[in-house]
């Protein structure tokens, strides 16, 4: 088994109380990482904690809202209550399935805030002290929307073209620090929601009876990619460990999509 060399590592972690913040948490974890678990919900937040642990992992939890300084403040305490982090992975956000004409001037705020100004406010109480110690991680949980956006969810694509352009002009300005800052562009992702979504689709849209077939035509239909079906959450945990790992030294502003081949770029 590779060694990530994670061990004696601090991270942090948002929006992990479930999905992929949830796996990336355990993963690290499981790597030797001292993990903090972020959320908004107490109980979900401190069962993920508690599952590490079972595990034999070290979790610590730190719950709030990063919608304003106070939730982060209140997060980069906790966060740092037993030890600076070496390791911010900035996934906490929120999206839905809205249309231009659905989409307010209000609600892009709401989501630029959520998706994008809520990791920035943890860049810059966590990051100066990576720079400090010579060494830190810095990972942006993006997405292909960022660079292939569709007509819905407008507000929504163009946070994440924000996250993935901000993860690139940090680690200019980190340059030569031993800091470094890049992205995970996950694709479609099967989380629990998913599968049910697909599943209840199925008979409707012809995709067969079991999930053995569904998954297959479901992709197909949806997010047509070299793999053949959707992404799991631990494949999208697995390059964020690598990337927050020493071996990830030169590793800079760059983007690892983990999508099956979903998007059809160069880039």
């Amino acid at each position: 088994m590779m060694d990530l060399k994670l061990a004696g590592k601090r991270a942090l972690v948002t929006g992990a109380s479930s999905g992929l913040g949830e796996a990336t948490a355990r993963f690290l974890a499981a790597e030797g990482a001292t993990v903090v678990v972020h959320g908004r919900d107490p109980e979900r937040t401190k069962e993920v904690a508690e599952a590490i642990r079972s595990a034999g992992g070290a979790a610590e939890t730190a719950i709030a809202d990063l919608k304003d300084d106070a939730g982060a403040d209140a997060t980069a305490a906790a966060a740092t209550a037993n030890g600076h982090i070496d390791i911010l992975v900035n996934n906490a956000g929120t999206y839905d399935q809205l249309t231009w004409d659905q989409a307010t001037p209000e609600l892009w705020a709401d989501f630029y805030n959520l998706n994008v100004i809520s990791g920035v406010r943890l860049i810059n109480r966590l990051v100066p002290a990576m720079r400090e110690r010579g060494w830190g991680r810095v990972i942006q949980i993006g997405g292909g929307l960022a660079i292939q956006p569709m007509p819905v969810q407008p507000h929504y694509n163009a946070t994440l073209a924000a996250r993935h352009n901000l993860a690139v002009t940090l680690a200019r300005s980190l340059a030569g620090t031993g800091v470094t800052s890049n992205v995970v562009s996950p694709g479609a992702i099967l989380v629990g929601s998913v599968r049910q979504l697909l599943s209840d689709l199925a008979p409707s849209h012809g995709w067969g009876q079991t999930w053995e077939e569904i998954e297959p035509n479901a992709a197909a239909d949806y997010i047509p990619n070299d793999v053949g079906r959707f992404g799991r959450p631990e494949e999208i945990a697995a390059a964020v460990a690598y990337l927050a790992s020493p071996l990830a030294d030169y590793v800079s502003g760059a983007t690892i999509r983990v999508d099956g081949g979903l998007i059809r770029s160069v880039h």
